[in-house]
């Protein structure tokens, strides 16, 4: 199977990232931001819900770049970022726009309450998957969902 690519522009395309990166692992080590290119990165571990509908007893994973471009800010709540090595599981990806131009928050919802929101002058977000798949037993629960 090929490796997963996408780039977001807009909000429909953003959706559409959410939904792959839903129920990613990273470590608070994996973030990065680099305010002069304008760039924050993380590294995950991407379950794949598109893949999962075919098996039954077994799952992958894939360990994936996501990069926002175009970033003017990084805020981050319920997050110690001296916890290199705390895990932290994305749930979904929401954009607001701010007025009538192109800029807005994107906000990186997390568990447990925990959210990351990048300023940015617009939506430019790229998906990768960087490494090869592997299998896994656990399928990711969302108890309040009713399973």
């Amino acid at each position: 199977m090929s490796n997963l690519k996408l780039m977001a522009l807009d909000n429909e395309d953003l959706a559409v990232i959410s939904a792959h990166m839903q129920d990613s692992v990273f470590k608070v080590g994996d973030m990065s931001f680099a305010p002069k290119l304008e760039q924050f990165s993380l590294a995950a571990n991407r379950f794949d819900w598109a893949r999962s509908e075919e098996r039954k007893k077994s799952y992958e994973r894939h360990r994936a770049a996501l990069v926002f471009k175009r970033v003017q800010a990084v805020r981050s709540n319920g997050i110690d970022r001296r916890k290199r090595d705390d895990v932290l599981s994305l749930l979904a990806i929401r954009f607001e726009q701010r007025g009538e131009g192109p800029d807005g928050t994107i906000e990186l919802a997390l568990a447990g309450n925990a959210t990351i929101v990048l300023d940015v002058e617009c939506i430019e977000a790229q998906l990768a998957d960087i490494g090869g798949a592997w299998e896994t037993a656990h399928k990711p629960r969302h108890p309040d969902a009713g399973e």
